[in-house]
């Protein structure tokens, strides 16, 4: 890191193994880690977490791993033996939770469950991630976050209408579930503070996915209707949407009752601003491809920064699409501490998104890189008293 450590976080004192791989595990607990917990990252010695490789590549690691791994330590064992395993269960002995993203019976299998472990370390608390959740039917089938976007019915939803549905562009599956684990995590916390017991959070990628999916459920279930796509429009709330201006395309949400009058003000359309029709949301929506059109005329005259600064201006909410090049370049997220520089095992400098949420009297922080593989295996090995050779 580029300077010294900072005071530990809300989280100091927290003992942490990670037996995660790729994402949703992983990204949960780098979150623990971020506000101070310390995190024991288990990993296999040959190649380790698959993560290393995925993407861009730099001198052999990915710059990924940079993001999810930092203010971990990394211990290198083959969980396939059972002698890795026994060391396995000695650190889960003095942890407070315990984090893994397998395949339901994985764990039981290799004699890890929850059951097994906890009656040495009843406060263990076990963040369990997968694909279908720890029981049901489908509990044994194979779950990637993709997959969990289908059945959890957001990939319905990102499409243009009659297209194909896309990908969001991102693993959101895994990083919402990581999410809900992390949530779920500290309410257990809370619990065992009361009770002095642990207990198992059982996150189901698809679930939590499910989970974020708004009106979706109950308008099927009170009216039979099927939401479908809607491309960047926001259905049934107008006006809300993308429109193309002379060089690229800005986001407006002009759909709040007085926002619509200023932005009808501010492209020169008081007819619409001022039409009584038009004065709530249904009305909008009725009309939505008119007025659609007319802001679409409006802004197809104008640059991206023209537009940006009229309705900034009239204080209508609007934006442009962000790219990483804007992102980097952009001053609010560097006055915000979102873009932070680390210096990496092989010495690159590399700047990574900083630290949410922000708290105030006691902030998370990057304390240290994310480590090379096996990094700490015989420094976490000699505090059990074994030496690297277990």
């Amino acid at each position: 890191m580029d300077a010294p450590p900072p005071a530990a976080g809300p989280l100091a004192g927290l003992k942490v193994v990670e037996l995660g791989q790729l994402i949703a595990g992983p990204f949960a607990a780098k979150t623990l880690a971020d506000f101070g917990a310390e995190v024991i990252k288990i990993e296999p010695p040959s190649g380790g977490d698959p993560l290393r490789q995925w993407r861009l590549l730099h001198e052999g690691t990915s710059v990924w791993w940079q993001v999810q791994s930092r203010n971990k330590k990394s211990v290198a064992l083959d969980l396939r033996q059972p002698q890795a395993r026994d060391i396995v269960r000695r650190l889960v002995d003095e942890a407070d939770i315990l984090v893994e993203n397998f395949k339901p019976g994985v764990m039981e299998a290799w004699d890890l469950g929850y059951e097994t472990l906890s009656r040495s370390n009843p406060g263990l608390i076990m963040l369990r991630i997968s694909g279908y959740g720890q029981t049901g039917p489908y509990k044994d089938r194979p779950g990637f976050g993709v997959v969990a976007e289908a059945m959890g019915g957001l990939r319905h939803l990102t499409a243009e209408p009659g297209r194909v549905p896309v990908r969001v562009g991102v693993s959101i599956g895994d990083t919402l579930a990581s999410l809900h684990g992390v949530i779920g995590v500290l309410m257990a916390l809370q619990h065992r503070h009361a009770s002095g017991r642990g207990q198992v959070v059982d996150v189901a990628l698809y679930e939590a996915v499910f989970n974020c999916m708004e009106s979706l459920l109950p308008e099927y279930s009170a009216f039979g209707a099927v939401r479908e796509p809607a491309g960047s429009a926001l259905p049934g709330i107008a006006p809300s949407n993308a429109y193309r201006c002379t060089d690229g395309w800005v986001l407006v949400a002009g759909n709040g009752d007085s926002i619509f009058r200023r932005l009808m003000a501010a492209i020169a359309r008081d007819d619409l601003g001022t039409d009584p029709a038009l004065a709530g949301n249904a009305g909008r929506v009725a009309r939505v491809g008119e007025i659609d059109a007319a802001i679409g005329d409006w802004t197809r005259e104008r640059s991206v920064e023209a537009v940006l600064d009229a309705l900034n201006a009239a204080q209508v909410p609007a934006g442009r699409i962000y790219t990483a090049r804007v992102i980097a370049e952009d001053p609010h997220f560097r006055a915000r501490g979102m873009i932070e520089r680390v210096t990496t095992a092989e010495g690159l400098r590399v700047d990574v998104p900083g630290i949410v949420p922000k708290l105030s009297a006691t902030p998370g922080a990057i304390r240290r890189r994310a480590p090379a593989l096996g990094e700490h295996t015989i420094e976490v090995l000699g505090e059990l008293g074994l030496d690297a050779t277990g």
